[in-house]
């Protein structure tokens, strides 16, 4: 069973995770030949003043 791991910033709304969810399982069943019952996707939102850049929090960063 595949499970994908993707860390994101916070801040996308449900709708634009929801679809994120979608895409990926479609491609990982189109590419392993997997049901879609067997991959889960899980995504972890981390404020960008948890997430360093280049030894800098990426909310002191101009990223967007």
């Amino acid at each position: 069973m595949p499970i994908i791991k993707i860390d994101l910033w916070a801040g996308r709304n449900d709708e634009l995770k929801e679809k994120l969810i979608s895409n990926i399982t479609k491609t990982v069943c189109d590419t392993l030949g997997c049901p879609p019952e067997a991959v889960e996707v899980v995504i972890t939102d981390i404020p960008k003043s948890n997430w360093g850049i280049a030894g800098v929090p990426a909310s002191k960063r101009e990223i967007k």
